[in-house]
């Protein structure tokens, strides 16, 4: 098979841009046979952003040929080949349109695009993007952007996914062919050659892969496991957990040549060992370089060990829960003196049902066209790999996470010991390996699950730490409240009844019409299946008028630029109702009505067929159905909830994105202090507790944290139940990190301020140049951030520098850093979620800008009510939540400057009320001691200049 590999640059991607540049690759039986390439003259200008991202110019394509003698060139190498391209659909459309100009036909052979090879074969792939790729795969890529090098570079790729393909398993590849059979698609066409090539050369070799039920898996049957530890092994502890631990130092200094001891980092592993050992709480402020991801595995994997008691560690992204199982996990291994177990556990929805799965591909239940099948065939191949089962190792395209929540395991529709795939089952593999770990590695949000599940999740556990301890009130708060996605709602209504072959009753109807030793029964079952029908309709149009309804009534009273993520929001409060809410609260008396109604016949139905699934063959269907039964419970419920708004220690809101209108509309219901839940479900119950978190404590207090948690800080810290360390940080922030704040700087009056804007574009640029680049701006709104964007955009273009911005350039946060750093002269703008969990170590970040204090929008209906709540008590709202809330924020936007001990850096804040209000101080004493100047606006290049200037100078 021919392959002509083909690229493009364009003038840009509309009807009337033209080719400047063509790269082509022949590739023949795995080998490149030809190249052609030249540029293109187009006959019109080339705007400037494309020569910027090309680097071709008008006086290079000047004399070159003109597309007649390039399509003369190119149309016969392009016979008798199959057509590949990265983004296929942009590269054929300039070929047809280049063809049919200069009077040559149209390209009739296949056409196959590498980007869904690569989705197909290498399923955890976490960018397409063509450099990327590249990268990865360790191919030199020197002119991205030019057609020649991006053909060469995507000829170089597809060879690899044509080698990667053949060697699948042929289980494997037969699979993938049934996925695309009878779709008509290139795709189908080209996999039904492989399958044929595949099945001349090879059997299925039982010895080589695992297989079960058509499927090649990359696990046996869980429980098989045998011991790890012998008695004997735990001599291998010592006599005190002091020797053990120096055992532990030499065997780390064997390991790495250079191994510094921290002074922070042994405190730290000392300090939970003891509230370990004595059951007490700990409180431990652990900053930026301490390494305390060991400082508290080391002591709990000992004590676990040890005493042979369960360690549960909490973290609140999976993202460090991904980290200690790649990184920490690891290296404790290899160096421990005794063998031990660490399990990750996380929420059942980001594990595979493999049983879904397989019905899923048996009806080709594919509701996106195109999408389905290539998220169905890119999790194929990723079974034959996996030995978790966990959607975070697939990075799905467009439609992938709707087609994941098809078959993502859950508790309704789990049919346990009853189902064949049972002991192949990734949760049950995961909840099993927790029963026989010593520590076991979760997130906060599963803590909360376990915790409304009477603590059936996790196994029996008394020690505790939590990771990340700033987030653990905020995801209480989340997880204890109760939520309404309009469109999960929705959905759960269409998986019972689509129309009248879609859905999970229609199916059933058609299963039982099959029956025939059941007739009679399965008749009536039938006439009660029609009879729920037009119930199930009539729910979802009264759904869709509230929905509608409520979203209308939010647009229509709020102001989504007011909010971080430009979002409609709108807290609604007992006593100051809208004036349509009675009529709203009896749309919502209807669907409770028809919803139980509903509801109380299919638990009926259901019962009965449960008595004879096994002989109707329908024991998958009727254990899904309940599960979407039960979800329909769930969400009328909620809905009820928040419409009646009967308890007063909820805050009740609603949000909606300004694009998605209703279908996008949420509706919360939150308990506004959750102190009592958490003293009754964690604190009062688990011997020890460790918090730690490198940002726990406000002005060298740890008061707020503690009042959050509903924690009282004794007297006497040592002998009392919680204790509170601040630990020295291993950086010296002195020389590292140079705060300067310009007193001169106008103030911002009110959103979008012009003065204060300008000011602020005009001043960021001037530095972005002094530090060429290498800036990292947090804002605190999306609207500014658009606003400082499009400013700094135009002025700093000249001088070469790049500016990238969070919402507009890409929403992918790892994505962005990742460009940031490849970029050797860029400014990064972002809103909230760069405030934290960015690391950007070394060169490419030396300036952090800080635009306004962090301050939650005082319109935040959470916010607004525990504002309300500590009013009610004589207390000042500002002074006790909004400060130490925001200077915790602020603490961890500080903390993406420094991140290792050669780093060095400048931290600009704009936002003066650091140095004019008797609330500013908080903020500043709160950093870990770096040199803070104030000077004004004029003074601060030159300063900024002396300093990088040391820095340089020292490197």
């Amino acid at each position: 098979m021919k392959f002509a590999v083909l690229d493009f640059e364009t003038t840009g991607s509309q009807p009337a841009d033209e080719i400047i540049q063509v790269g082509l690759v022949i590739i023949d039986q795995f080998q490149i046979t030809d190249r052609y390439t030249s540029l293109v003259n187009p006959g019109i200008s080339i705007p400037s952003s494309i020569t910027t991202l090309t680097g071709i110019t008008e006086d290079m394509v000047a004399d070159a040929p003109t597309l007649d003698q390039v399509m003369s060139d190119m149309f016969p190498l392009l016979f008798d080949c199959v057509l590949v391209a990265h983004h296929a659909a942009f590269d054929v459309s300039f070929l047809q349109k280049g063809l049919m100009k200069t009077g040559y036909p149209p390209f009739s052979g296949r056409v196959l695009d590498t980007i869904d090879m690569l989705r197909m074969l290498f399923p955890s792939i976490s960018s397409l993007q063509l450099s990327m790729v590249a990268a990865l795969f360790g191919l030199d890529h020197e002119r991205p952007h030019q057609a020649d090098s991006d053909a060469e570079v995507t000829a170089a790729i597809w060879v690899m996914c044509l080698e990667r393909l053949i060697g699948l398993p042929l289980l494997t590849i037969q699979r993938l062919q049934h996925i695309f059979e009878n779709g008509n698609s290139d795709l189908g066409w080209f996999l039904d050659e492989i399958c044929l090539y595949k099945e001349s050369i090879t059997s299925v070799d039982m010895d080589t892969n695992r297989y079960f039920r058509q499927f090649t898996l990359n696990v046996s049957d869980w429980g098989e496991e045998e011991d790890i530890r012998t008695p004997a092994d735990e001599a291998g502890l010592g006599t005190s957990f002091k020797a053990f631990h120096q055992g532990l130092k030499t065997a780390l200094q064997a390991k790495f040549e250079i191994f510094e001891d921290r002074e922070s980092q042994e405190q730290m592993i000392h300090e939970v060992e003891k509230s370990l050992e004595n059951d007490q709480h700990l409180m431990i402020e652990a900053g930026t370089g301490t390494g305390k991801s060991l400082g508290y595995l080391i002591p709990a994997i000992y004590y676990g060990i040890k005493y042979e008691k369960k360690v549960v560690v909490s973290t609140h992204t999976i993202n460090l829960q991904e980290q200690l199982r790649e990184r920490d996990i690891p290296l404790l291994k290899a160096i421990f003196p005794v063998p031990f177990k660490a399990a990750v556990l996380k929420g059942r929805s980001h594990y595979l049902c493999l049983r879904k799965f397989e019905t899923k591909l048996t009806t080709r239940d594919y509701e996106n066209g195109k999408e389905d099948p290539i998220t169905a065939a890119q999790m194929v191949v990723w079974l034959s790999e996996t030995e978790h089962g966990d959607d975070e190792e697939l990075h799905f395209g467009n439609k992938g996470a709707q087609f994941w929540h098809t078959v993502a395991s859950d508790t309704d529709s789990c049919l346990n010991r009853m189902c064949p795939w049972y002991k192949k089952c990734f949760y049950h593999r995961a909840r099993n390996d927790a029963n026989t770990a010593d520590v076991i590695i979760t997130n906060h949000s599963l803590l909360f699950t376990d915790m409304k599940a009477e603590n059936r999740l996790l196994p029996s556990y008394k020690h505790l730490v939590i990771d990340e301890a700033h987030h653990f009130e905020e995801v209480a708060s989340k997880h204890l409240g109760i939520e309404l996605h309009s469109s999960a709602f929705y959905h759960s209504l269409l998986w019972l009844y689509k129309d009248n072959r879609s859905g999970q009753l229609p199916m059933l109807r058609f299963r039982l019409q099959k029956s025939n030793e059941h007739a009679e029964r399965a008749a009536a079952w039938s006439q009660t299946i029609d009879s729920l029908f037009p119930k199930i309709i009539k729910i979802k149009e009264d759904w869709d008028r509230l929905s509608e309804s409520l979203y209308e009534l939010l647009a229509a009273n709020s102001d989504p630029s007011q909010t971080e993520n430009s979002q409609y929001v709108l807290r609604v409060k007992s006593e100051t109702l809208p004036d349509n809410w009675r009529e709203l609260v009896i749309m919502e008396d209807n669907i409770y009505l028809n919803a139980n109604d509903l509801l109380r016949t299919l638990d009926k139905l259901l019962s009965e067929v449960k008595e004879m699934q096994d002989v109707l063959g329908v024991q998958g269907l009727v254990t899904d159905l309940n599960g979407t039964v039960k979800e329909l419970y769930e969400h009328r419920d909620a809905l009820h909830f928040f419409m009646k708004m009967a308890d007063e220690g909820y805050v009740y809101w609603m949000e909606a994105g300004t694009y998605a209108k209703a279908k996008s509309l949420q509706l919360n219901s939150v308990p506004i202090d959750v102190s009592g839940l958490l003293q009754q479900h964690f604190f009062e119950t688990k011997d020890s507790i460790v918090l730690t978190s490198a940002t726990l404590s406000v002005n060298k207090s740890f008061q707020y944290s503690a009042d959050q948690l509903g924690l009282a800080i004794p007297e006497d810290e040592e002998r009392g139940k919680l204790k509170t360390v601040q630990l020295p940080s291993p950086f010296n922030y002195r020389e590292q990190a140079l705060v300067v704040i310009p007193r001169d700087f106008p103030m911002i009056k009110g959103a979008g301020d012009p003065a204060f804007i300008n000011a602020l574009i005009q001043s960021l640029s001037d530095v972005a140049q002094v530090t060429k680049g290498r800036m990292l701006i947090l804002c605190t709104s999306n609207r500014m951030l658009k606003q400082i964007y499009a400013g700094m955009k135009d002025l700093l273009k000249p001088y070469g520098i790049t500016v990238l911005g969070q919402g507009i350039d890409s929403s992918n946060r790892s994505k962005l850093t990742r460009m940031f750093q490849d970029n050797a002269m860029c400014v990064l703008l972002g809103t909230s979620s760069f405030w934290e969990g960015v690391d950007i170590p070394g060169d490419a970040l030396s300036c952090l800008a800080i635009i306004r204090l962090p301050f939650q929008p005082p319109n935040n209906p959470l916010v607004e009510a525990k504002c309300e709540n500590i009013k009610k008590r004589n207390e000042n709202p500002f002074m006790k939540f909004s400060v130490p809330q925001a200077v915790i924020r602020f603490k961890q936007g500080f903390g993406r400057l420094v991140r290792r001990a050669s780093d060095k850096g400048i931290v600009i804040i704009y936002d003066t009320r650091v140095i004019d209000t008797y609330y500013g101080k908080h903020f500043l004493y709160s950093l870990p001691g770096p040199k803070i100047e104030h000077m004004t606006t004029e003074q601060m290049l030159p300063r900024i200049e002396q300093w990088m200037g040391m820095g340089d100078a020292e490197r």
